[in-house]
C-alpha cells in the first residue's frame, strides 16, 4: 500500500511542481487584475462541477462497487458493470455540457454576480468559460478510467494525467501573444490538456484489457446499488462545492485581486492535500474495499490507521510552514512580474488562514474511506452538509471585516466541523478507534511539529538578514535555508523520540528475558538443551 501511495504521491508531487511553474508564469503574465479574475472563474466552474460529478461523488460510489464486483463476481461481471456506467455517464455529461454552453451568461450571473456590474470581466468570463467547460466532460471520462485502474491496483497513469494540464498551459501561456488575451491562451490550454489526459488514461485502460464500450443500460442489482450510493455522494459533494461556489460569488464583490489572492493561497494549500491527503485516500479506498469484501475487517482497519499516521507525518511540516512564514513563501514563489509585494502579502494572509484547517483537509479522505468502502455514502453526506452550512454562514460573517482571508478562515472552520463529525459517526458505529500505540505516535508528531514551528519563528528574521543584499534572490534563498533548518529539526525530534521508544522496547525485552531465566533457575525440570 505504501508503494502505491508513493507512486500516486510522487506523480502528484510532480504535477504540483509543474503546476507551481504554471502558476508562476500565470502570475507573471496575467497578474491579479480583471483578466486573471475572469480566467479563474472560467477555470473554477468546470472544476467545481468536476468535483461534484466526477472525483468527489463518482469515485466514492464507483471504486468500491467495481472492486466488490470484481472480487466477488469476476472480471466479466465487472466489465459489464463498467460498460453500463460509462454509457450513462457519457450521455448525462454530454447533455449537461450542452445546457452549460447554451446558458453560460446566466451561469456567470449566478455564480459570479459581482461581474455583472463589470462589463469587461463579465464578457471575458463568458468567453473563457465556453472554452473551458468541455473540460468537465473530458475529466469525467478520466475519472471513470482512473477508477477502473485504481480498483485493479494501477495508479500511475491517472496520477500522472494532471501533469499534462500544467505542461500544456505553460506552452499556451508562453505563446500568449498569439491569442486575443493571456486569459484566452490559458483557457485553450485547459481544453487541449483535457483531450490529452483522456488519451493517456484510456490508453492504459486499453493495455489492461478493461476498456469500456457503449452498452445498453440495464437496471440490474449492481447498477441500482451504485446509484443508491451515488445519490448521497453527489449531494455531499455538491454541499462541499456549494461552499466553494460561495467563495467565488462573495469574492466577485470584493476589489480586483481578491479572487487571485484566494486562488494562489489555495493552490499552495492544495499541495499537501493533493500529494499527501488525496494520494493516501486514493490508494486506501480500493485497499479497504477489497479487504472488507473478503471479510478482513481487522486488516482494513489496520490499513486505515497506518495511512492516517503516514499522512500526518508528511503534512505537519506544511502546517508549520504555512502558519509561520506564509508571507515569505508567497514572496519567494510568486512576487515577480505583474504579481506585486502587496499581492503576495494578501495571498500570504489567506494561506495562513487555510493552514489552520490543513490537518482535516489532508485526513478527511482517509477517515471517510471506512464508510465508502462499505458502500455507505449517506453518513459522510450528513457531515458534509452540516459543515457546508456552517462554512457558508461564517463566510457571510467574516468576509466583511477580513475580505478573502475571512473566506479562507470560514473554509477552515467548515473543514474541522466535517472532520469532527465524521470521526464521531465512525466511532459511534465502531468503525474507527484510536489505539494506544497510534495515540503515542500522533503525540510525537505533534511535538515535532511544535518544535519545527518554534525554530521557523526564531530563525526567520536572522535568515532574512543574511540575504538582505539580494533583493530578488533573497526571499527564495531564505525560504530554502529555513526549509533545510526545519527539516533537520523535525527529523531530529522524530529520531530522538523513535530512539527512546526503541530503547524502551529493548529494556522490556531484557526484563522479560531476565524473568524467564529466573523462572528456569527456580524450576530445574525446565532447564536443559530443549528449553
Amino acid at each position: 500500500m505504501i508503494d502505491r501511495i508513493l507512486t500516486v504521491g510522487g506523480f502528484t508531487l510532480l504535477s504540483r511542481l509543474t503546476g507551481f511553474f504554471r502558476d508562476v508564469l500565470m502570475a507573471a503574465v496575467l497578474g491579479a487584475g480583471p483578466v486573471a479574475d475572469a480566467f479563474l472563474v472560467a477555470f473554477r466552474l468546470p472544476n467545481h462541477f468536476r468535483a461534484i460529478f466526477a472525483e468527489g461523488a463518482f469515485n466514492a460510489a464507483f471504486v468500491p462497487a467495481y472492486a466488490r464486483i470484481r472480487e466477488q463476481g469476476g472480471a466479466q461481471d465487472a466489465r459489464l458493470f463498467a460498460d453500463r456506467i460509462f454509457t450513462l455517464l457519457f450521455a448525462s455529461q454530454l447533455a449537461f455540457l450542452a445546457l452549460a454552453l447554451a446558458f453560460t451568461p446566466d451561469v456567470i450571473r449566478v455564480l459570479a454576480p459581482g461581474f455583472d456590474k463589470d462589463p469587461v470581466r463579465f464578457t471575458l468570463a463568458v468567453e473563457l468559460t465556453r472554452i473551458t467547460f468541455p473540460y468537465l466532460l473530458l475529466m469525467t471520462l478520466v475519472t471513470l478510467y482512473g477508477g477502473i485502474l485504481n480498483a485493479l491496483g494501477r495508479f500511475a497513469s491517472a496520477a500522472a494525467a494532471p501533469i499534462l494540464l500544467n505542461l500544456v498551459m505553460l506552452a499556451t501561456l508562453a505563446l500568449a501573444a498569439f491569442f486575443p488575451t493571456a486569459g484566452h491562451a490559458a483557457a485553450w490550454g485547459v481544453l487541449i490538456a483535457g483531450c490529452l489526459e483522456v488519451l493517456l488514461v484510456a490508453g492504459d485502460v486499453a493495455l489492461s484489457d478493461v476498456i469500456t464500450k457503449f452498452r445498453r443500460p440495464r437496471w440490474d442489482a449492481d447498477v441500482k446499488r451504485f446509484f443508491v450510493a451515488l445519490g448521497p455522494a453527489v449531494v455531499g459533494s455538491a454541499g462541499v462545492q456549494l461552499a466553494l461556489f460561495a467563495d467565488t460569488i462573495i469574492a466577485s464583490f470584493l476589489p480586483a485581486g481578491a479572487l487571485s489572492a484566494l486562488y494562489y493561497a489555495d493552490r499552495l494549500n492544495q499541495l499537501p492535500i493533493g500529494v499527501i491527503g488525496i494520494a493516501v485516500g486514493t490508494v486506501l479506498l480500493p485497499e479497504m474495499s477489497r479487504r472488507i469484501a473478503a471479510g478482513d475487517e481487522a486488516g482494513a482497519r489496520d490499513a486505515q490507521g497506518r495511512a492516517i499516521e503516514l499522512a500526518l507525518l508528511l503534512s505537519i511540516p506544511c502546517v508549520a510552514a504555512f502558519l509561520i512564514v506564509p508571507d515569505l513563501i508567497m514572496r519567494a514563489l510568486f512576487a515577480r512580474g505583474a504579481f506585486t509585494l502587496e499581492n503576495a502579502a494578501a495571498a500570504g494572509a489567506t494561506l495562513a488562514a487555510y493552514a489552520l484547517g490543513l490537518v482535516p483537509f489532508v485526513l478527511i479522505r482517509s477517515v471517510i474511506a471506512t464508510f465508502l468502502a462499505r458502500g455507505d455514502t449517506a453518513t459522510p453526506l450528513k457531515a458534509a452538509l452540516i459543515a457546508a452550512v456552517i462554512n457558508i454562514a461564517f463566510k457571510l460573517v467574516l468576509t466583511g471585516p477580513l475580505a478573502q482571508v475571512g473566506l479562507a478562515l470560514a473554509t477552515t472552520i467548515g473543514a474541522w466541523v466535517n472532520f469532527g463529525l465524521v470521526i464521531f459517526f465512525a466511532a459511534r458505529q465502531g468503525l474507527i478507534a484510536l489505539e494506544a500505540g497510534r495515540a503515542r505516535s500522533i503525540l510525537k508528531l505533534a511535538a515535532a511539529g511544535i518544535a519545527l514551528a518554534a525554530i521557523l519563528a526564531l530563525a526567520q528574521r536572522p535568515v532574512l538578514g543574511l540575504y538582505q543584499a539580494w533583493p530578488k534572490l533573497g526571499p527564495p534563498a531564505a525560504l530554502a535555508t529555513l526549509a533545510v533548518i526545519g527539516a533537520l529539526v523535525y527529523g531530529a525530534v522524530l529520531l530522538v523520540s523513535g530512539i527512546r521508544n526503541q530503547w524502551s522496547v529493548i529494556r522490556k525485552q531484557q526484563s522479560s528475558a531476565a524473568g524467564n531465566q529466573e523462572s528456569e533457575t527456580d524450576n530445574p525440570k525446565r532447564s536443559g538443551p530443549d528449553s
